[in-house]
């Protein structure tokens, strides 16, 4: 993982699943609630937008999965 900072000011991970395609973490600059975008690097319309309320739900399911190895 690399932490970088965009144009904007605002801090990104990058970093790479196991198959290799690359994907990114990023705080999103939404102006009426935090989020993250967060997905595949190769085409923008699949990231997914979080809320932090969404991210602690999918926290959730995968630390199920970090432990079960199930969802």
């Amino acid at each position: 993982m690399k932490k970088e900072v965009t144009n904007r000011g605002f801090s990104i991970i990058h970093f790479t699943d196991s198959r290799g395609v690359k994907c990114s973490l990023q705080k999103s600059s939404s102006a009426t609630e935090d989020a993250i975008w967060l997905g595949v690097d190769y085409a923008s319309t699949t990231h997914m937008h979080l809320t932090k309320e969404q991210a602690s739900e999918i926290i959730k399911v995968l630390q199920v999965f970090v432990e079960t190895g199930d969802l």
